[in-house]
């Protein structure tokens, strides 16, 4: 009966002109062979969460690759700073504002603690530029003072890198460091550029984490989470990218990724700098071959100017968009409104994280493209992580593979990057996601019901491949920052093509 009642559902929501016994049939097929491991049991009882973790491991383990592909990331890394946010503010006798209050850019004391409140208080992620240089200073030296603080190679693209090349992956990373730093790197990474990717001063990311109802004054954080700032010098300027073009040709990867763009928000670049060097980006990004796949990785941004820039230069070019529950709005204000989102709900529905999917990518299969633009290329996949979900989407008939595995060893990265150990740990472990959830928030949409010994769920949309994976949550957390990073590199390293043969 539940089964009937769920086809019915979806084909009451079809136009009638499409209500033919093909597509109906169709959509029975599909949905049967989602349906077919579904439990008979109540929707609200919860998962056992150690049913959940085996049957994620199982699916992960569901893939055997002849080789690991090959994968050029760039643009930038740098020194991280993770500290107890909290603890620092305190460290400085930084008082909590009176109210939390946005700002694109950190001017003065002022501002940083309004915006520290501001995404604080709901826990989403932010990411800003410090342009007071003596304050970004200063705290820098309360950093190096807390004997808490931990140090790493940090950047976007060096954590993706790192993450590629702990999977097996062959890895070039497009990035500028001093030769300290260069020391930390992972030793099969190929750094493009060699002795001219050497800088004399890493620029400095400090990672304010929080954890779940963490406390400042009158501030209650609902959720763990980071809050980046820097003042960065070279990384705005993708320094790396001559270096990296000069590279890839000879490196002949499978799979480009391209992050750290949001360095360029608020940065105070002079006249034209900042559309020049995009549009050496989009020239490097038109050249590939359509069988060498190109990723971005969404970031934090809050300059509607930098938005429209990357829909100009960088989206028309790319293959796959990887984002978290904040980026997927913005990208998508940004795309049909031409305004930005700032924050957005930090624990989103399995049903609104679907149609902002569907949305999206319905919309940049429809959106034009510069004339520039002769690649012929569309978006084919989208990856939104989140805390208690992953959700992956691909077209069906595209390069894309493991889609399911891909999904599971996302969930399962990052459990293990939070925790910071190789092992899920079910005692350090909850699932929020229900046991059941709806398809779209539109009235009378079907519903999914999850089994725990098969706990990806897929099925098919017409063109589109969905799977959603429950998280399991760390609990006892380690570390927030570079989370996105690890579960969007270690799900794509599934997922590309397999390495050429040279």
């Amino acid at each position: 009966p539940r089964f009937l009642c769920v086809v019915f559902a979806v084909a009451s929501r079809m136009p009638t002109s499409t209500l033919s016994m093909q597509k109906v049939g169709a959509a029975v097929f599909s949905l049967s062979a989602l349906l077919a491991f579904y439990p008979w049991r109540n929707s609200d009882q919860p998962l056992a969460t150690r049913n959940v973790l085996e049957g994620l491991l199982r699916a992960e383990k569901n893939v055997t690759l002849r080789s690991w592909p090959r994968v050029a990331v760039g643009f930038g890394s740098c020194l991280d700073g993770i500290v107890d946010g909290v603890r620092l503010l305190r460290s400085l006798r930084l008082k909590p504002p009176r109210k939390g209050k946005h700002h694109g850019t950190i001017q003065s004391e002022e501002e940083f603690t309004e915006l520290f409140a501001y995404f604080f208080e709901p826990g989403a992620a932010a990411e800003r530029y410090i342009s007071n240089k003596p304050l970004f200073s200063r705290l820098v030296s309360a950093a190096r003072g807390l004997p808490s603080t931990q140090w790493s190679v940090g950047g976007n693209a060096a954590v993706m890198a790192t993450r590629f090349a702990l999977e097996g992956c062959d890895v070039l990373l497009g990035a500028k460091m001093t030769q300290a730093t260069a020391k930390k790197i992972y030793p099969s990474i190929v750094i493009a550029g060699n002795e001219s990717s050497l800088i004399d001063i890493d620029d400095i990311h400090l990672c304010f984490e929080y954890e779940t109802a963490g406390s400042w004054g009158r501030y209650l954080s609902s959720r763990a989470n980071r809050f980046i700032v820097h003042s960065d010098v070279a990384n705005p300027y993708l320094a790396s990218l001559q270096g990296f073009i000069d590279d890839l040709v000879t490196f002949s990867p499978s799979l480009i990724v391209i992050g750290g763009l949001q360095m360029m928000d608020g940065f105070p670049f002079k006249n034209g700098e900042r559309t020049d060097l995009l549009k050496r980006l989009r020239d490097l990004l038109e050249m590939q071959p359509l069988d060498v796949m190109i990723h971005f990785e969404m970031a934090s941004f809050t300059d509607e100017t930098l938005l429209k820039d990357l829909v100009t230069y960088v989206l028309p070019y790319v293959d796959s968009i990887g984002m978290n529950e904040q980026e997927l709005p913005n990208l998508i204000s940004i795309l049909e409104h031409g305004t930005v989102t700032v924050i957005s709900e930090s624990v989103p529905r399995v049903a609104s994280a679907l149609d902002a999917m569907r949305g999206l990518y319905d919309t940049l299969q429809t959106h034009p493209q510069p004339a520039e633009a002769h690649n012929g290329r569309r978006v084919s996949r989208l990856h939104v992580h989140t805390l208690a979900f992953q959700g992956i989407m691909t077209k069906e008939g595209s390069p894309w593979k493991n889609t399911m595995s891909a999904a599971a060893k996302a969930s399962l990265t990052a459990n293990r990057h939070v925790c910071k150990s190789n092992e899920v740990d079910i005692e350090k472990s909850q699932i929020r996601l229900d046991s059941s959830f709806s398809l779209s928030l539109e009235s009378g949409s079907a519903r999914v019901f999850m089994e725990e010994n098969r706990p990806v769920s897929c099925w098919k949309e017409k063109d589109k491949k969905f799977c959603i994976a429950p998280v399991l949550i760390c609990t006892q957390v380690s570390r927030t920052a570079g989370g996105g990073d690890n579960i969007s590199s270690a799900a794509l390293a599934l997922q590309v093509p397999e390495k050429r043969e040279t």
